[in-house]
């Protein structure tokens, strides 16, 4: 009876092997097909219960950045499928004039708590701009040259990281100026948990800026 059991599940474990290397176009992974630019038709064969980053949804926002003048705050978690999402929209053809970095720099090389000095992309050789080190927040000068600010970072959905401060403070320069802003959603790793103390605002800093539970289950 052992042997028959093991005999069962050695087959199926050999179907399984075999079937992971025919897999058809429409049911590969999405960064497979993506990196072979059939993004569009693989979104088509997803599951119903598949997330899609905004990032991810490239078809329903690059047409509109085709002629502006674009800068985006992104740091490492910024992808779509395996590939970063300003190397990805630059080989779109879409104008990107400056990158804005957040705490850990833009590709996430910084420490933690590590002021991140203005530097140039060695991979696209666009010009970025750190918003964690002499400034927190974009200035007139920074958004002159600016049609529109793309905000993609993936946050962990508490009030002590710093993602949602600088996404505060880049709303409110793009109003400050007159730009616009578009913001890729991802989505909250801990779900819809709301939980913890709200934020007395006598206690504000760096790491806590908001009147927010927590833990705040948004996206």
């Amino acid at each position: 009876m052992k042997s028959i059991a093991l005999f069962i599940f050695f087959t199926l474990l050999m179907v399984a092997v075999i079937r992971a290397f025919n897999i058809p176009v429409h049911q590969q992974p999405l960064a497979s097909i993506v990196g072979n630019h059939a993004y569009p038709r693989a979104v088509a064969f997803l599951p119903k219960d598949t997330i899609l980053t905004g990032a991810d949804q490239t078809e329903k926002y690059v047409p509109y950045l085709k002629g502006k003048r674009v800068a985006i705050l992104a740091n490492q978690t910024s992808i779509i499928a395996h590939r970063h999402l300003v190397d990805s929209l630059q080989s779109l053809g879409v104008n990107i004039v400056k990158v804005f970095g957040p705490e850990h720099g833009f590709r996430g090389n910084a420490s933690a708590g590590t002021a991140v000095k203005d530097d140039t992309d060695l991979a696209t050789g666009i010009r970025i701009i750190s918003l964690y080190g002499r400034k927190n927040k974009p200035s007139k000068e920074d958004l002159a040259d600016v049609d529109i600010v793309i905000y993609d970072v993936q946050d962990v959905g508490v009030r002590f990281y710093t993602n949602i401060n600088a996404l505060s403070r880049v709303m409110e320069a793009c109003a400050e100026n007159g730009k616009e802003l578009l913001i890729l959603d991802r989505p909250n790793p801990n779900a819809y948990l709301v939980d913890g103390p709200i934020l007395e605002m006598k206690h504000r800093s760096g790491i806590g800026m908001l009147p927010i539970p927590m833990s705040h289950g948004l996206t």
